[in-house]
């Protein structure tokens, strides 16, 4: 696979032409519904095996190899050149497709209503091949110890069908938001605890396609740390016997001294030595109240998991990443008016409606752009594309780590699938 930037004055044919394929396939990948009105700054996933390298002004072919992980030897031999030979500027070279990593996925889906949607079921069955892990959410305790459902419909069926498991998210969600009052009613009762972790074994046997229960226990007291810790021992202890692994989801901390009710009561170093793996919440820097900013921008998501790396090892850590951007609305005032949450897709489509190019924050590795609407008001959008999800993937690779987890289904952006599956072999756990 290649990504491909649109620049000024460049056409769907053109590309297609430079890379030895079909504009249809182009337009078939990228899910382009204007094929012919592309958007300058686009990044576009061209659908070929391996890529090519376009030559720059001072690369030489022992350049160019070592960057990419070949002998001269071998780069030569690919493109039926000699070691030696000068190379023109924008010669093209062939650079086959890299070994991939073997690494575990997950992605979250939200029913919003008593019954799960068409459209989230539609975008399950599109992305449970790519899938170890789907995650319902949520099962939300109750003060007793009971679970609240989760409306699956016909989840299990989608998940049987793709060789995918069912994540069984836990939570401590009342009315809508997190409540660190009720993980503490149920972190200080064993009898609370016994009762909800034998709910967990009844509904994981009834369902029967879960292979993994996911505490998702946020805003917890600073007190709790340790109470929480001892709960999810108590957890491991009675769900191995079943069959199940567990996992537990992790506010980004970059310290184990980090303050704040959403950090403190996580304590990465327990988490690491007692669950299976966790998933690093690593996304909502820009978040839809706060001023506007990358989602999950490279530099502060490779500060949470190189902290995490100094907790516990790299095959306990998915990183968490969004399917989504936001649009805000200028000038930001704090309490104001909250961002629209977006897809990449719709950015993208938002872009091209306004005819404003997008750009791209090398630091943030993120793409953004301005447009004004029908009413006057500046607004700025933040999203993801192919550029912005290859960094994350890159960091994967870097750190070897167990995986990715996705936040959430039922936003479209066909350019990550399209790479994820190119470096990568999905482990499958069913």
């Amino acid at each position: 696979m290649q990504l491909h930037v649109v620049q000024t004055g460049e056409s769907l044919y053109g590309i297609a032409q430079a890379y030895s394929t079909s504009p249809q396939s182009i337009a078939t990948a990228n899910q382009l519904d204007a094929p012919n009105e592309l958007v300058v700054g686009q990044t576009l996933v061209i659908p070929i095996y391996g890529r090519y390298y376009f030559v720059q002004p001072g690369d030489t072919l022992s350049v160019i190899a070592a960057r990419y992980g070949f002998s001269d030897q071998q780069l030569a031999e690919i493109n039926n050149l000699t070691p030696n030979q000068v190379l023109p500027v924008g010669f093209r070279l062939y650079l086959p497709p890299a070994a991939k990593q073997e690494i575990e996925t997950n992605a979250y889906i939200e029913p919003t209503q008593d019954t799960i949607s068409e459209a989230l079921l539609t975008s399950a069955r599109e992305a449970a091949p790519y899938l170890t892990y789907l995650a319902p959410f949520s099962y939300r305790i109750t003060a007793e110890g009971a679970l609240l459902p989760v409306p699956l419909g016909s989840l299990p069926d989608i998940a049987d069908e793709n060789n995918t498991a069912l994540m069984m998210v836990i939570t401590n969600l009342q009315e809508g938001a997190f409540s660190g009052e009720l993980g503490q009613t149920v972190l200080e009762s064993p009898d609370i605890q016994n009762t909800l972790l034998d709910a967990i074994v009844t509904e994981a046997n009834r369902v029967g396609r879960f292979s993994d229960v996911h505490f998702d226990f946020e805003f917890l007291p600073p007190a709790m740390r340790e109470p929480y810790n001892a709960f999810l021992r108590k957890a491991v202890d009675r769900l191995h016997q079943e069959g199940l692994l567990v996992s537990t989801a992790l506010a980004p901390k970059t310290s184990a001294a980090q303050t704040g009710q959403w950090y403190e009561a996580h304590d990465y170093r327990a988490h690491g030595e007692i669950v299976d793996f966790v998933v690093l919440m690593t996304y909502e820097w820009g978040y839809s109240g706060g001023p506007p900013q990358a989602v999950s921008p490279i530099g502060p998501v490779t500060d949470v998991v190189e902290y995490a790396l100094t907790e516990m090892a790299p095959n306990k850590i998915m990183l968490g990443q969004n399917l989504y951007g936001y649009d805000w609305t200028l000038p930001f005032e704090p309490g104001g008016e909250y961002a629209r949450a977006i897809s990449p897709q719709q950015a993208i489509a938002l872009a091209r409606e306004h005819n404003v190019a997008i750009e791209f924050d090398t630091d943030a590795q993120a793409p953004f752009f301005h447009y004004i609407d029908v009413n006057g008001r500046e607004h700025e959008v933040w999203f993801e594309d192919g550029r912005s999800i290859q960094a994350k993937f890159n960091l994967i690779k870097q750190h070897q780590l167990r995986g990715i987890s996705y936040w959430k289904l039922g936003l479209s952006f066909p350019q990550n699938w399209l790479l994820l599956n190119d470096q990568f072999t999905i482990r499958k756990r069913r």
